[in-house]
C-alpha cells in the first residue's frame, strides 16, 4: 500500500517563485518544447546564463526545475515546475540535477531519485524514498501571449 502513502513535498521551505516566460519570445527562448525537455533556473547562479533576471524575478529556495511533463490533473504532456532543492539535503546550494538516461531528477549529495517525467516530483529511491520526501512543486500557467508564467504554488 505504499502508493497510498501521501508524499510529503513541504519539507523545502517555500520561497517566492516568479520567473515570467509569458510572451511567446521569451518561451521560444527558455522554455521547454518536447517531452524531458527540461532547464534549471537559479538567479544566484544565473542559470541560464543569459537569461534577463530583473527585480521582480525569484527562483525558489535552490532554483527551479522546469521541465515537459506528465501533468497528472489533465493527462497530458505540459511544462511542469518544482523547486531544485533536494528535500533531503535541505540546503538551498544543494540542487538536483535530471539523469538524461531516464530523465529522473538526482540529488548530487544524497543520491535520492524523483520522478519529474510523469510522477509529479515523487521519490523513487534512496532516504528520499524511505522518507517519503517529494520535490516541492510550483504552479505554471498560461500567459495568453504564446508562454508561461511560473510561480510558488
Amino acid at each position: 500500500m505504499a502508493s497510498c502513502e501521501k508524499v510529503n513535498n513541504k519539507e523545502v521551505p517555500k520561497f517566492i517563485v516568479q520567473i515570467d516566460l509569458g510572451t511567446y519570445a521569451l518561451w521560444n527562448t527558455y522554455g521547454v518544447h518536447g517531452v524531458g525537455d527540461y532547464r534549471i533556473f537559479n538567479r544566484g547562479k544565473q542559470l541560464p546564463s543569459n537569461f534577463p533576471y530583473n527585480v521582480n524575478t525569484y527562483t525558489g529556495y535552490g532554483g527551479v526545475l522546469l521541465i515537459m511533463a506528465l501533468d497528472g490533473s489533465t493527462g497530458s504532456y505540459e511544462p511542469q515546475a518544482f523547486d531544485a532543492a533536494c528535500p533531503v539535503e535541505n540546503k538551498p546550494e544543494v540542487s538536483i540535477g535530471i539523469d538524461a538516461s531516464n530523465f529522473e531528477a538526482v540529488c548530487p549529495e544524497c543520491k535520492s531519485r524523483f520522478n519529474v517525467l510523469t510522477g509529479m516530483g515523487g521519490p523513487i529511491s534512496g532516504i528520499a524514498k524511505t522518507n517519503n520526501y517529494g520535490l516541492r512543486p510550483c504552479k505554471v500557467r498560461s500567459s495568453g501571449n504564446g508562454g508561461y508564467i511560473i510561480t510558488s504554488q
